[in-house]
């Protein structure tokens, strides 16, 4: 299994409407880095669902539930799409403000790469941000 993290501005696409919606195809990514990953997910994987521009928390968890497959927001073949689950609530949701401030992070993609939308997230960045959610 590998680890995930999804970018979404909260007043364009917030956790709580994930949670409502229960899945969403994860649609719309136009940056060919932030595609590559959406190509590598593969059912079963966990998400971190990250609100960016405002809040700037780790919100909670989704899991990828349709790997990748042509994205019908786009005539452009060469843009994708993921389906993913919302899985659960972080107890305490993660700021970016303690992962910037914990060292163990510091080469972590959103620390380093804070525009790319959706991003890999290592076994050991998981364990640690999972430990401050509580």
């Amino acid at each position: 299994m590998n680890y995930w993290l999804v970018k979404s501005e909260p007043g364009s696409y917030s956790w709580d409407e994930f949670v409502k919606d229960k899945t969403t195809d994860w649609t719309g990514v136009r940056n060919y880095g932030a595609r590559n990953n959406l190509q590598a997910m593969k059912k079963g994987d966990l998400v971190f669902f990250y609100h960016s521009l405002e809040g700037l928390k780790i919100m909670g968890i989704g899991k990828v539930v349709k790997e990748s497959f042509y994205d019908p927001t786009t005539e452009n073949p060469a843009w994708v799409a993921v389906t993913l689950k919302a899985e659960k609530k972080l107890k305490n949701p993660v700021a970016l403000k303690d992962l910037k401030a914990d060292h163990r992070l510091k080469d972590m993609a959103l620390i380093k790469n804070t525009r790319l939308s959706v991003q890999p997230v290592k076994p050991s960045e998981w364990e640690i941000i999972m430990q401050y959610a509580g």
